[in-house]
């Protein structure tokens, strides 16, 4: 592992000087297709089970890619998402990301029983400040390995707002050798939240093997559409309807395909 970290420090001092070019930008949705690029998220500590049904309600009849909530309301979100080809996205050591490693990897695997299919965990913040990247290279890859093995995707959420700018490439690169499906931008709950500078820097770094997360203060389309051309793929945002509704036209009839739903 300290040849892996030397490696990794020795590129991130490399990229300091010279970021590699980006790589092609990914196709932009247009119209409903940008549904399928959004996380519905409601991860708020007073959400309640009602606000999570309509949540759900919402993912199914507008496709999102996920629902994103808290995992006390995991086995809710499942259920009512049963006959829903919208899978469930489940937070781990959220928002602080401060817990042991131990106990993130029990809550992907709680997590996973009750039926999430995707897991977005925070990083310990304050390990990666303090420089014990053995500590995030093992919490990851632990977290990584259990999700993977069930088949579950792995987004690593790295709180850039809370990064220098020589952390903010230590931690991609970390990641990108653990082999996680994607890095992402923020909780929501930090100092701030996504920015253009940040996704592209993720991009230019990870990118296209490890895909981009932005999330945390995407609340209208233009936003949406500025986050995907600095190579986003994904969004985490609580304004998913009317992200598709501007993108599809306010006056379009939304029908909710909800036969056997809940």
């Amino acid at each position: 592992m300290t040849d892996l970290i030397t490696s990794i420090l020795d590129r991130a001092y490399a990229y300091q000087q010279q970021l590699p070019e980006p790589p092609p930008a990914p196709q932009p949705p247009t119209g409903a297709q940008i549904a399928k690029w959004i996380d519905h998220t409601l991860l708020k500590a007073e959400a309640t089970a009602e606000q999570v049904r309509d949540l759900c309600q919402e993912a199914h009849q507008y496709g999102f890619a996920s629902v994103c909530v808290n995992p006390a309301y995991v086995p809710l979100a499942t259920g009512l998402l049963h006959d829903s080809t919208v899978p469930v996205c489940a937070v781990v050591g959220f928002p602080l990301g401060a817990a042991l490693p131990t106990y993130k990897t029990f809550e992907t695997l709680a997590n996973l029983a009750a039926g999430a299919a995707e897991i977005d965990m925070v990083i310990n913040i304050g390990a990666l400040k303090s420089r014990a990247y053995g500590l995030i290279l093992n919490e990851v890859q632990a977290v990584a390995q259990v999700a993977h093995n069930q088949g579950a995707i792995v987004k690593v959420i790295l709180e850039m707002a809370a990064l220098s700018a020589q952390e903010k490439i230590i931690a991609c690169l970390l990641c990108q050798a653990t082999g996680v499906d994607f890095v992402k931008t923020s909780t929501g709950f930090g100092a701030g939240g996504a920015t253009v500078e940040d996704v592209s820097l993720m991009f230019r770094l990870v990118g296209p093997q490890i895909q981009i997360k932005a999330a945390g203060g995407i609340r209208d389309y233009q936003t949406a559409q500025a986050m995907i051309a600095a190579g986003a793929t994904r969004l985490g945002t609580s304004s998913g309807v009317e992200i598709v509704q501007v993108a599809l036209g306010a006056s379009e009839d939304f029908g909710a395909r909800e036969a056997g739903y809940g």
